[in-house]
């Protein structure tokens, strides 16, 4: 353990202040909560409740956020394991959840096909992109199998097994050439824009969230972590945050004018919209970094609105991101079928989205509740251990033995 960890000290130099935190930035849980739910009121078409998110106010939406949050929280776990059980307890562990992503990504293939086959709605299994599915069942399996075929609004998943796969590799350059690793994730994503490089799909060859363009967020979360104490001057700048507020500002005017009525000349908008989503328009993420830019400055870590109970039932639900992303992605398809068989009115839109708002928040903390009882064994175990001075895992100072394990919520 000792000779691992000088090792790792002389080829990477310091280690990063936010790989040996032992606290928790609940601003990182809470963000990817309200984006799980923002996300949840779009994927419901023509949902009163998207006019709630951001997407009818920029050019970005909760998946900007949702993916550099991703980056973030890899960078955080994946450096920590790396520190604390070395490179091949860091594989181990991406590749485990790579994994656990995959195994969701199928369930919730099949899960999406059990609910469209259950309603017999043709309509439902035109907008799920599930016909196919029903009339080539083994072709569909195979193709979903290695990540080809996907239902509607579960693109996302694929994309992050591919990710928590490669995050070693990628780790190993961020800790060694953090702004060389950036520079490369930018050309590629140039590339991605000039040549129109994408990643083979079936059956239309178009996979929705390219990842060769999205990459650059995760690189871009990850490098924050990593790289994040010589940069923040600058973002905590006053010229960062007016140009950032400007860009919010023109982003907004040209939103409403494409969907409210012309604020601008209707030549602009049509130049700018429809954007890019699959490649990741450079419009938005310019506008994710002004809205990051903004969000840092106005929400410090120790924020007191983070402890409200709603900010509370974010933290509770981007806490388990996995099981409700994919709870949301059901949802989101039973409300789509309500909306097209039982009624489409305002009412009807409202109620739809407070009531998979609060089943996802309610799965949440269902799941949080499961998660510390199972927590609470080990750590009972543990105490039985120690209670010895013979089998204490404490040195004199207090501190743990390297390769002790703290268990962290």
């Amino acid at each position: 353990m000792l000779d691992r960890t000088h090792t790792s000290k002389r080829l990477i130099g310091e280690t990063p202040p936010e790989f040996r935190g032992a606290g928790r930035d609940l601003r990182i849980d809470a963000c990817r909560g309200i984006a799980l739910w923002w996300i949840f009121l779009d994927h419901v078409p023509n949902n009163i409740g998207s006019w709630l998110t951001p997407r009818n106010y920029g050019f970005c939406d909760a998946a900007e956020i949702f993916m550099f949050i991703s980056g973030v929280t890899c960078a955080l776990a994946y450096g920590r394991t790396r520190q604390r059980d070395g490179w091949s307890g860091m594989i181990g562990r991406s590749l485990r959840r790579g994994w656990d992503i995959y195994a969701a990504f199928l369930l919730l293939t099949l899960a999406c096909a059990v609910l469209v086959y259950l309603t017999g709605s043709d309509d439902l299994a035109d907008d799920s992109n599930t016909r196919i599915l029903f009339e080539q069942p083994g072709a569909s399996l195979a193709h979903a199998a290695i990540l080809q075929y996907r239902p509607v609004n579960t693109d996302v998943l694929p994309v992050f097994v591919i990710f928590h796969v490669l995050f070693a590799p990628l780790l190993w350059l961020l800790l060694r050439a953090p702004n060389v690793t950036l520079g490369l994730s930018l050309a590629l994503y140039a590339l991605v824009h000039v040549f129109g490089w994408s990643v083979p799909a079936w059956p239309n060859s178009v996979w929705f969230f390219n990842p060769l363009a999205w990459q650059l967020l995760i690189v871009l979360g990850a490098w924050c972590v990593i790289e994040g104490e010589k940069f923040r001057p600058w973002v905590m700048s006053r010229p960062a945050l007016v140009l950032a507020i400007l860009y919010l500002v023109f982003s907004l005017v040209l939103a409403l004018s494409w969907g409210i009525k012309p604020l601008v000349p209707q030549a602009l908008t049509d130049l700018v919209f429809p954007l890019d989503k699959s490649n990741l328009s450079p419009l938005r993420l310019l506008h994710f970094l002004a809205l990051a830019v903004v969000a840092l400055r106005l929400i410090p870590q120790d924020w007191r609105g983070l402890s409200s109970p709603v900010l509370r039932c974010a933290r509770c639900c981007g806490e388990n991101s996995l099981p409700i992303y994919c709870l949301g992605v059901l949802l989101a398809l039973a409300g789509h079928l309500t909306l097209l068989d039982i009624s489409a009115g305002l009412a009807m839109q409202i109620l739809l989205s407070l009531a998979g708002i609060l089943m996802m928040i309610a799965v949440a903390r269902l799941l949080h509740a499961i998660n510390n009882k199972r927590s609470r064994q080990p750590q009972r175990t543990q105490m039985d251990e120690t209670v010895s001075p013979t089998f204490s895992s404490c040195q004199a100072d207090g501190t743990l033995w390297p390769g002790t394990r703290t268990t962290s919520h």
